[in-house]
């Protein structure tokens, strides 16, 4: 059975391809309800774009699915060479990279970009959302690719898991690449210590009611999801081909609900044996050589919470501050951005 691939419409329909998932419609609309407000939305794609719109968006690609610790994953993959694995951040999902991806084969690599357990055509499993399990995703994925090492990058809750697969799995991880993302430790006594810190975090804040911000995040055709990509992002911001496709990924059955639990996980473990357990894990030195890359203008990662990363790195460590650019450093400024992880990693090949 393949996976979802498009948001649920609230009938069937003719048009419903063999990609379209059956089941109930998203809480607050879904793409029925885009077809009919397409012109009344701001940064909604016309009728016909938002009926063709899908996961597994065309381009040079090929798209496969694999298994990897217990679920099944989507993935993205172009070129071949030493494999770099390309991990999204929220509200995103594999095509976060595009960019990167043609950037990366045309440079040698094997690209990869990953949707995370919950997100895009990957599987929404129950339970399985902590920081832990999740890394463990990410390094199973690279074994199932037939690799021993690689390359990683994550973006923001990318990043964090990434850091996390450093410290758990070292002999995986060939280099790092962290972007928009604190060292967990690092993060944690933001989270406890630094209002401005907290309050920046007000939308994971919100998402520890149960049910309410699912509702929230799916309703007007994720208008609230569309208002917090344009609100993270420096002068550059995103193109609307870029928001209209987050947009409609949220809206795929289960989606919202799957992809805030690890930020729930994140502020309700603060005080638990669990949460202090990962905390005084994440001690451990991480031996992966790590580019840290920062917007300066970034109003959801502070850039002071992110600095000071290096203190856990025991290998070559560089900090990259990237001046009027927001929380996605990949998409507001591709070319700068690829250009530093393409140097990065060409100097940690062996």
């Amino acid at each position: 059975m393949p996976l979802d691939q498009k948001p649920v419409p609230a009938q069937p329909s003719a048009a419903s391809g063999p990609d379209s998932a059956p089941g109930p419609a998203p809480e607050g609309g879904g793409p029925a309800a885009a077809r009919e407000t397409a012109e009344a939305v701001p940064g909604a794609a016309p009728a016909a774009e938002a009926e063709a719109w899908s996961i597994r968006q065309a381009g040079p690609w090929t798209h496969r699915d694999l298994a990897a610790n217990g679920a099944r994953f989507h993935i993205a993959e172009l070129g071949s060479g030493p494999l770099v694995l390309l991990v999204h951040g929220w509200p995103e999902y594999w095509w976060a990279w595009r960019h990167q991806l043609t950037a990366l084969a045309e440079a040698g690599y094997r690209a990869v970009a990953l949707d995370l357990r919950g997100i895009g055509g990957s599987d929404r499993t129950p339970r399985g959302y902590d920081p832990g399990n999740l890394a463990l995703d990410i390094t199973g994925v690279i074994r199932s690719l037939g690799e021993r090492r690689a390359h990683l990058v994550g973006h923001a809750s990318g990043g964090t898991l990434a850091w996390v697969a450093a410290v758990m799995r070292p002999s995986v991880i060939q280099s790092l690449t962290v972007v928009s993302a604190a060292h967990p430790r690092d993060l944690r006594r933001a989270l406890l210590t630094d209002r401005k810190q907290f309050a920046a975090f007000e939308h994971v804040l919100g998402f520890q009611r149960p049910w309410i911000p699912e509702r929230r995040l799916v309703a007007d055709d994720a208008e609230l999801v569309g208002r917090y990509l344009t609100s993270w992002t420096g002068p550059n911001g995103l193109d609307e081909a870029a928001v209209h496709a987050y947009r409609q990924a949220i809206q795929i059955p289960s989606t919202a609900h799957c992809s805030i639990e690890p930020y729930r996980w994140l502020m309700r473990s603060m005080a638990r044996p669990d949460g202090i357990q990962f905390a005084r894990r994440m001690k451990k030195p991480i031996t992966a050589p790590t580019l840290h890359v920062q917007g300066a203008a970034d109003p959801v990662l502070l850039s002071h919470t992110a600095l000071g990363g290096g203190e856990y790195v025991a290998a070559p460590y560089r900090w990259r501050l990237l001046p009027g650019v927001g929380h996605f450093p990949h998409e507001e400024a591709p070319e700068e951005f690829t250009a530093e992880l393409l140097d990065w990693i060409g100097r940690h090949k062996d």
